[in-house]
């Protein structure tokens, strides 16, 4: 039986937070005074960074609140398969180290959307853009939401006042302190959460008899058989959903959006870009580690009463503050470190996508409209202003999100739908030199319609109960027998014989969208370029990842090949 745990917030809580949210937003916006503030393109072409730094920055950009709430939860309901990811991180560096990071970095472009504008043309690139910032604009009020929902639960507080408020301080020192301020206090943040996230493991393991004591119970009670290798798409965790689609997701998110590789390209060496992705793998990979085993000790904890059916809690997603306070006994202080912490991971997401999404619109839409050769002063002044907006725009988006239902399994759905062909068109441009400008466009779009004809459906029939997913065994003795009989028939799907059952493809697992975002785009981008290509146009060596050099064509002399290259290019715009 667990014991109710309110999780409340003294005056040393507030003193706690407000200390951790003031020195991030102080560090910013010192980056942002007098020289030292830096737009993307003069830290890109500074070069002057270090790459433990860049990784680590890299690696808190992409682990959120979201992360560290909704990934323990999800380890003690589904088992320990997000620790996959660890082997997923390998792949993602051989991937991106042989084939995508060569050629964005011995172009030195600021946007890698530049890339697509060079391989084919401006309207594909214009595409991929406008992807890229399509994904943030969700995805970032989801980040700033998830702490503020656990904040105001905590204190009373209304979540727009916390929202607008911790955006606001987001917005500010992303807007002064510019990519510079971003990547220093990302490294801070990454200090923080690590430091209280193996505070709270060692104080979970202390209380609860040790590792052994805690990987026993784990073993018991199945959340330690991860060694599915079942091919069947429609199971929501397996070895080849995580292997397979998680990979393929982790490095778009790492490699093919501004967010990450922007990062990668502020270092001066191809060879420094590398150790630096190797860094961030290795620093990922602890953040894996670390979340899956506080979703074991959290197990072990509840494993005779899950408090979500004893009603302690009343939301899946609070079961990580729940336990953290129950775990500690209500320290003073523990609740404020917390709330620091999960606070400092989300205002590290929020600003490296703010940062990222403004150079991208800027780059690739408001240097439509202006004058060549503006002044730094007004190129800095116009990222400013795109940060501001983006950050009134995620507090509006707030308003909606509340009201949308399980948010989660839906961010990573809609994402991958948007980010499935994306990742198409670059592929199509590093991989196949006989892929044109005709194959990306209409293959990105027919990708993203092919994507949303999936998820669309699927996210229906699951947001109507449909279909859902098994669990594992959660502890049912907290309870008396009436009870848990009215629980189980108030919450389980019973299967009846002859009810409606979504087709196979509505139910494949949301994991594997991204790829099947890829493969359509790929697919379908080649047979249009197959169909269209017909003076077999001949691609300028760098644009194309060295493990494909040997599809080149042979060069014909000199400079002949770039030369051929240029015209066409040429010709391409004369097209349009």
């Amino acid at each position: 039986m667990v014991t109710k745990t309110t999780l409340t917030f003294s005056f040393l809580d507030y003193v706690i937070l407000i200390i951790v949210i003031m020195v991030t937003a102080i560090l910013g916006i010192y980056h942002g005074t007098g020289n030292r503030q830096y737009t993307a393109n003069d830290i890109m072409k500074n070069k002057k960074n270090n790459a433990i730094v860049i990784a680590l920055s890299v690696t808190v950009s992409h682990f959120s609140a979201l992360t560290v709430l909704a990934v323990p939860s999800d380890v003690y309901k589904f088992g320990a398969f997000y620790w996959w990811t660890c082997l997923c991180l390998v792949l993602v560096v051989i991937l991106t180290a042989y084939i995508y990071l060569p050629v964005f970095f011995n172009l030195e472009i600021v946007s890698i959307y530049e890339y697509l504008g060079k391989r084919f043309d401006r309207k594909t690139k214009l595409l991929s853009s406008f992807f890229y910032v399509l994904s943030e604009a969700l995805y970032s009020p989801l980040v700033i939401y998830t702490p503020s929902l656990a904040l105001s639960a905590a204190t009373g507080i209304n979540i727009h006042i916390i929202t607008s408020v911790m955006c606001g301080i987001c917005v500010c020192y992303t807007a002064i302190g510019g990519l510079k301020a971003v990547i220093w206090t990302d490294f801070l943040q990454f200090l923080v959460v690590a430091a209280t996230m193996l505070f709270i493991i060692f104080i979970g393991l202390q209380a609860q008899g040790g590792f052994l004591s805690v990987w026993n119970t784990a073993i018991e009670g199945e959340r330690l058989d991860i060694f599915d290798f079942d091919l069947d798409p429609t199971k929501r965790n397996s070895f080849w959903t995580f292997i397979v689609g998680s990979t393929i997701q982790w490095t778009n998110y790492v490699t093919l959006t501004q967010t990450g590789m922007q990062k990668f390209l502020c270092l001066p060496t191809l060879k420094a870009c590398v150790w630096s992705l190797i860094y961030f793998a290795l620093s990922m990979s602890v953040v894996a580690t670390v979340c899956t085993l506080t979703g074991l000790l959290i197990y072990d904890r509840y494993v005779k009463c899950d408090p979500l059916i004893s009603k302690t809690i009343a939301k899946q997603d609070q079961i990580v503050p729940y336990y953290i306070l129950d775990v500690t006994g209500n320290m003073n202080g523990i609740s404020g470190i917390f709330m620091g912490t999960i606070f400092c991971s989300a205002l590290s997401s929020l600003s490296s996508g703010l940062n990222a999404m403004s150079s991208v619109i800027y780059k690739d839409f408001v240097t439509l409209f202006l004058k060549r050769n503006i002044s730094k002063r007004k190129e800095t002044n116009i990222l400013r202003l795109i940060v501001v907006i983006a950050g009134l725009f995620a507090v509006v988006m707030g308003f909606l999100v509340e009201h949308l239902g399980e948010l989660v399994p839906l961010t990573i759905s809609l994402t991958g739908m948007v980010a499935g062909p994306s990742m198409g068109m670059f592929t199509l441009g590093v991989l196949f030199p006989k892929a044109n400008s005709n194959g990306a466009f209409y293959g990105a779009l027919g990708g993203i319609l092919g994507s949303a004809a999936l998820v669309v459906p699927r996210e229906y029939y699951q947001y109507q109960n449909l279909f859902s997913y098994s669990h594992k065994p959660l502890g049912e003795n907290c309870i008396d027998n009436i009870t848990f009989l009215s629980t189980l028939l108030h919450n389980k799907t019973v299967p009846v014989e002859n009810a409606f059952q979504p087709h196979y493809i509505f139910r494949i697992s949301f994991y594997y969208f991204c790829l099947i975002g890829v493969v359509i785009t790929v697919g379908l981008g080649l047979i249009v370029s197959s169909m269209s290509n017909k003076n077999d146009l001949q691609v300028d060596k760098k644009l194309i990842s060295p493990v494909c050099h040997f599809l080149l064509p042979k060069q014909r002399g000199g400079d002949d090949v770039m030369e051929h290259c240029v015209e066409n290019q040429e010709l391409q715009e004369q097209d349009k």
